[in-house]
């Protein structure tokens, strides 16, 4: 996954698990997958998530998991939102857990009860200290966050998660291959010229159809889909290079100055300059 917010990374290695504690700036951030499993957990604002279509509220000091290989993006009113991300590779815990890769957790907001509540708030409380631990840097911080993470991680299997693979048709196979699909070219081709010959081509679709099935699937056209993705990593390259913001516009795809500074008005609340000079 393309990171597209500002965010410090350690890697835990060798058993698949990373985490951040990443500022991002607020609005829509736009659909993404990737294989590793997520744990998000705001901690000074709110979220919207959608997830394979399906949206709920996050508060903060609320967790969510996010399975591997699911669409997912997420909406904050907040100017920046300050929270604590973990990814893991299931394939790299098997030693720990054999059938890790059949088991799938359910462990958001909707699907907490008044049962497994004590539960939930044991791991919402392990996030607490990881923080606490991240605050204090101290020299054991990888050895002693690696062990919080992996007490969460057995709670979130032990009590959040069941050993059978949902029961997924064909036709849904097949929707979910080809948005990923769509997502991962725009990915790696946002920054040159995409026309809906190429993406309907490399899927086997007509024109017309890709973009009603694309709108179908997504809740936005194909090509502001684009513009969302080329906006997120001119944020990124405004706050992190010194290129100047023609430059960066160009450099992500856009080739129109106006439409370039109305989109990113109406996507941030700011224009590029302000982004500029409060990095």
């Amino acid at each position: 996954m393309s990171h597209l917010y500002h965010e410090t990374i350690h890697y835990l290695s060798p058993i698949g698990i990373r985490y951040g504690f990443a500022d991002m700036p607020g609005g829509y951030h736009p659909n993404h997958w990737h294989q590793e499993l997520e744990i998000l957990y705001p901690l000074n604002g709110e979220f919207d998530i959608w997830v394979d279509g399906t949206q709920y509220h996050l508060k903060k000091r609320h967790l969510t998991v996010i399975e591997s290989s699911r669409i997912h993006s997420t909406y904050s009113p907040a100017k920046n939102s300050m929270f604590l991300c973990i990814h893991l590779s299931k394939k790299h815990l098997e030693q720990y857990l054999p059938d890790i890769e059949t088991r799938q957790i359910q462990c958001s907001p909707p699907d907490i009860n008044d049962d497994n509540f004590p539960q939930y708030r044991r791991i919402c409380e392990l996030m607490e200290a990881l923080t606490r631990l991240y605050i204090r840097d101290t020299p054991f911080l990888a050895l002693e966050a690696e062990g919080i993470i992996l007490q969460a991680l057995a709670c979130l299997f032990r009590d959040f998660s069941t050993a059978s693979v949902p029961a997924f048709t064909h036709s849904n196979l097949l929707v979910m291959q080809r948005i990923r699909d769509a997502i991962t070219y725009v990915e790696e081709h946002f920054r040159e010229p995409i026309t809906l010959d190429e993406i309907a081509g490399r899927l086997g679709l007509s024109n017309e159809y890709f973009c009603r099935f694309f709108k179908r699937h997504m809740g936005v056209s194909f090509f502001s889909y684009v513009n969302q993705i080329r906006l997120a990593r001119v944020y990124r390259d405004l706050e992190r290079t010194d290129m100047t913001i023609s430059e960066i516009m160009e450099q992500n795809g856009f080739t129109n100055q106006k439409l370039f500074n109305s989109s990113f008005k109406k996507q941030y609340g700011l224009t590029p300059s302000q982004v500029r000079k409060k990095a």
